[in-house]
């Protein structure tokens, strides 16, 4: 008797709401992919996030290749005061953004957006012009071709405010060199995965920034050999 009594139970439990919500955040957690690097760098990312945006009135900041979700939820808790608007090109990643976005409710995250960085920025999600005050992206130059780094920068000149700030993270080459050994065999292991990718130089991503009226105002050393790049907007494009 008390085994068809648990029985009826455990079948009762399924039609619960608690149940449901139980099935619905496991649902969520499955979705959200973790990366290592992610957890390793957010901190001191967002260290140099908040020694250079020190405003507290209401700002817009876009995130370039959002990967897991994982920076963009980080950033968002320690800045109440910007509304966010992740982005990614590959689906896998948006359904991680979108379950971190719904696993810890900030409303000033919004949905992500596909957005493909070797394309027009007329093409981003119906961006407009000069409607960001900060862009932020990290490990997207190294891991893609070449024309995603000069549409990253062609669209940001065109999107972010004047006096706005693009935050770029990675590992970069500086005047045709690589260094310590470590980003060289990183840098071989990416061409051979893939010819079009490798680590940027510097003075590449300067001329870049240049010719789209971003200036190269700072560069942060970080963690485990990368850099922070830092491009100011100073005037219209």
């Amino acid at each position: 008797m008390n085994l068809f009594w648990a029985f009826a139970q455990f079948r009762k439990c399924f039609g619960s709401p608690y149940f449901a919500a139980f099935k619905g955040t496991c649902r969520r957690m499955c979705k959200m992919l973790n990366a290592a690097a992610a957890d390793r760098n957010k901190d001191p990312i967002l260290a140099v996030l908040k020694r250079r945006v020190t405003s507290d009135r209401p700002l817009v900041a876009l995130e370039i290749s959002s990967g897991t979700g994982q920076h963009v939820i980080h950033f968002a808790k320690a800045f109440p005061n910007i509304t966010w608007q992740p982005s990614e090109i590959e689906a896998q990643s948006i359904s991680s953004i979108e379950a971190y976005r719904e696993h810890h409710k900030l409303q000033n995250v919004k949905h992500p957006i596909y957005l493909d960085a070797s394309q027009s920025w007329e093409n981003w999600a119906g961006i407009q012009p000069e409607s960001c005050d900060l862009i932020v992206n990290i490990n997207m130059m190294h891991i893609s071709p070449l024309a995603c780094t000069r549409g990253l920068f062609n669209g940001v000149g065109k999107i972010l405010k004047p006096q706005g700030l693009l935050l770029t993270y990675g590992p970069y080459a500086f005047n045709g060199s690589i260094t310590p050994q470590s980003n060289v065999d990183f840098d071989h292991s990416l061409r051979y995965r893939n010819p079009e990718w490798g680590l940027r130089d510097v003075s590449l991503l300067e001329t870049l920034g240049q010719e789209n009226g971003l200036r190269l105002e700072e560069i942060v050393d970080m963690p485990a050999n990368n850099k922070c790049l830092l491009f100011h907007k100073d005037s219209v494009v």
